[in-house]
Order: C-alpha cells, then structure tokens, then sequence
C-alpha cells in the first residue's frame, strides 16, 4: 500500500476511534485522571455484585448488567444497579472485553469472545444464587452482545429476558463514519485489529452478519429495545429495534415527547428509561411511562 495511503487509513482509524471514545459509555467519559475504584469495593457500598443476595419471590431472577463499548462494570451502573437494588433485585455486573495493557476502558476485544465471558458470568450467578434463570439489562454493545451467547452459547436456556438499552442489533454507521472506510484501503484493518469490538459493530460486519442470519430473536427468551430518536452512536437509530416474537420495541420518547437523552444519557441515567427497564424485568407489575417516571 502507498505510504500515503497507509497514513489516510490511519488517519480514519483514529478519527473513528477518537469519535467512539468521545461518544461511547462510559468510562470515557466519567473515568478521572486517579485509578478508578475497584468494581468490587464499588459494588459492596451500593448493594450490587453481593454474591450472597437471596433472590425474593417477588423477584425470582438475579439481574445481569452488561456494559457498553469503553464502559466498565461500575461506571456504566452508578444508576441503574441501586435503582434496581432498591426494587428488591439480586444485581450484578461483569467485565468483558478487555484489551491487555488498556484499564478502565472495557468492551473492546471481540465480540464472540466477549460472549462466552458473559457465559461464565452467568454460571457463576446462578451458582452462586441456586436461581433457575437470569434477566440481562445491556447498554450499546452490552444489548447485543448477549444476543451471541443466546443464539450460539446455549444462553437462551438460562436467560429469561434481555433488555437492550440502545443497543447495537444491526450494526451503526457511527453518523456515516464507517461509509469512509471502503475509501481508505486497510483502515478498516487497522480498526479490527486495534479494536476488535468497534470492527465488529460497524453496520454490515461479518460477525453482525452471523448474528442475524435466521432471524433476530431465540425461543424462549422476551427481548426489550429502548432507544432514543437522539442517538448519535447507534446510527440510525431504527437499526437498533428487533424483529420477531416476544419483541417490544421502545422509543423513548413515545413516553415523554420532550425527553432528548442520548446514546450516553439513555443508558447511564435517564430516569424514563431505567422506569421501561423495570417495567421489563417485571411486566406483571408495569405501570406506565411518563416524563415523571
């Protein structure tokens, strides 16, 4: 390849990794220039990852949080996890995905591989709290990726509902981003080979490719979208509902017309969203959205 070539495929690889870094969840953004805390000591101080949490009648199913792309299991959950610890879950929360040498900034090694960490985890909970089965609530990536373990991993057997938080289901141009690439030779290369996830995730990827074939959805599972028309990730932000049974697609704002929550805001603290996640985890028991959930 010329050098000058080498230089634009470059070039678009960092600008696609600059733009992700800025607008991704969620370390990234909330990540301060100190070590960040250990997810454990985290988790003990807000009653989340408590490996000796009795799951209630009311709440039969430990609750499985999967962050997002640059995320970890504490930042992206500094909300979510107390919500629903004070609704009477057993809650917790992994890390998957991570890089060598790269801290804090999880989610970025491939997505299949991810997959059969989140498997682990899920073994790992239900040992540890003798349930029969599991709820998962992913944000961006952590919505999709759980959908490989349920389609290939036998997950589907051990998964009650999956709730994505605007997550990736088909792929994102990344506001028309990724429709560069083609026009740099190797760029796209270099990003699958820095970032895996981020190569993964682009529209049209041959993972997301295997992923769909068949259709989007597995017996046996209730799938839960929420998204917002203010997304500058998962672009469009259509891309991100599902097809199939057991499938109820949410556009935040059908619920609260003046919510603009974004990418970021939808699954780290938007107080109408985390109310549809509730509604989700138990729907015998929903109540209706609205600006004041």
């Amino acid at each position: 390849m010329p050098s000058w070539n080498r230089r634009a495929a470059r070039t678009l690889s960092v600008l696609l990794l600059a733009t992700a870094t800025l607008l991704l969840p969620t370390a990234a953004v909330t990540a301060a220039p100190t070590p960040a805390p250990a997810p454990a000591a985290a988790s003990t101080t807000s009653g989340w990852n408590d490996y000796s949490c009795e799951p209630s009648a009311a709440h039969p199913r430990p609750v499985v949080l999967v962050h997002g792309t640059f995320g970890n299991s504490v930042d992206n959950w500094l909300v979510l996890a107390p919500y629903l610890v004070r609704r009477g879950y057993c809650v917790y929360s992994l890390d998957y995905g991570r890089l060598p040498g790269v801290p804090f900034f999880h989610g970025l090694g491939p997505i299949a591989e991810s997959a059969g960490q989140l498997d682990v985890f899920v073994d790992k909970v239900l040992a540890a709290t003798g349930a029969a089965k599991v709820d998962i609530v992913g944000h961006s990536q952590g919505g999709m990726m759980p959908r490989h373990y349920l389609k290939f991993l036998g997950g589907a057997a051990k998964v009650n509902a999956l709730v994505g938080l605007a997550p990736d289901n088909h792929g994102t141009t990344l506001l028309g981003l990724t429709k560069l690439l083609p026009y740099f030779p190797g760029a796209e290369d270099l990003l699958t080979t820095a970032t895996p996830a981020l190569a993964d995730q682009i529209q049209g990827s041959a993972f997301l490719t295997r992923l769909n074939a068949g259709g989007d959805t597995v017996p046996g599972v209730a799938y839960t979208v929420i998204s917002t028309r203010y997304d500058q990730v998962v672009t469009p932000y259509r891309s991100q509902f599902l097809d199939g049974p057991n499938v109820r697609n949410i556009l935040l704002q059908d619920r609260c017309a003046i919510d603009i929550a974004e990418h970021l805001a939808i699954g780290v603290s938007d107080r109408v969203a985390h109310h549809e996640v509730a509604n989700a985890l138990d729907p015998a028991h929903a109540t209706p959205s609205n600006c004041l959930s």
